[in-house]
């Protein structure tokens, strides 16, 4: 039985989300995956299916997602199903839904400098598969400042601040740039590369965002064969 992906696009063009929907179609097809590529958030309301799947694709900066809508994700990964995506498509996707955020792991706050903005990815995990063989690298383009979740896996950051602005008056951080994260059974990979579909043409960002979709899908794999389910982690305690 075939993997399956739903790639989801939409919200701000300035991010390609078209071309970058289909760059990753075209990933997941040459590795074996069934892939529906989806404009509508309301792909995620059958909540049946979304739970059957390997793999979800978010590629939606800014807009809105509803709590019917959010709500089967939500569900989907706590019970294996991968989620993988980059830049603004996923963790600038939805900036009023905290469920969202929670899940994710970070959140967009600010790129000083804008577009065009020259800085380093350092690997800083590299005995993770993910990112093993892959050597630090540069590139010109939006450098995300995240408030991101103590909780994920950190494999690469970049050094802030590369431009002056308000922030550049605390001291040099350096920011997460790709991470993973548990969510119930689920696996969860994000990096803020791709501001542009272009950014894909760097060796080292594909390959990293490669490794992390099968990454995320494998998971469910691993649910599957082993029985594991959210059950694991349900409380009747307010969560939300």
């Amino acid at each position: 039985m075939k993997r399956k992906a739903l790639i989801v696009w939409g919200g701000w063009d300035g991010h390609e989300p078209e071309k970058v929907a289909e760059r990753f179609n075209k990933l997941l097809l040459s590795e074996g995956f069934e892939v529906e590529v989806s404009k509508t958030l309301d792909s995620f309301l059958d909540a049946e299916k979304v739970k059957q799947l390997h793999l979800i694709v978010p590629v939606w900066t800014m807009g809105k997602i509803t709590k019917e809508q959010c709500a089967p994700v939500i569900e989907a990964v706590a019970n294996g199903t991968g989620i993988a995506g980059c830049h603004g498509g996923m963790c600038d996707s939805f900036r009023e839904s905290v469920d969202w955020q929670f899940m994710t792991g970070g959140n967009w706050v600010s790129h000083p400098g804008g577009d065009g903005v020259e800085y380093t990815v350092e690997i800083k995990n590299s005995t993770s598969p993910l990112v093993s063989g892959i050597s630090d690298f540069k590139l010109k383009s939006e450098q995300y400042y995240l408030h991101v979740d103590p909780a994920v896996e950190v494999l690469a950051t970049t050094r802030f601040p590369m431009v002056k602005w308000y922030h550049s008056s605390n001291k040099a951080v350096d920011m997460p740039v790709t991470w993973t994260k548990k969510w119930g059974v689920g696996r969860v990979f994000y990096t803020s590369l791709g501001h542009h579909n272009d950014v894909f043409e760097i060796p080292q960002a594909l390959e990293m965002m490669k490794r992390g979709l099968l990454y995320a899908a494998e998971g469910k794999d691993i649910a599957l064969k082993e029985g594991l389910t959210s059950d694991l982690y349900k409380s009747t305690a307010k969560n939300f």
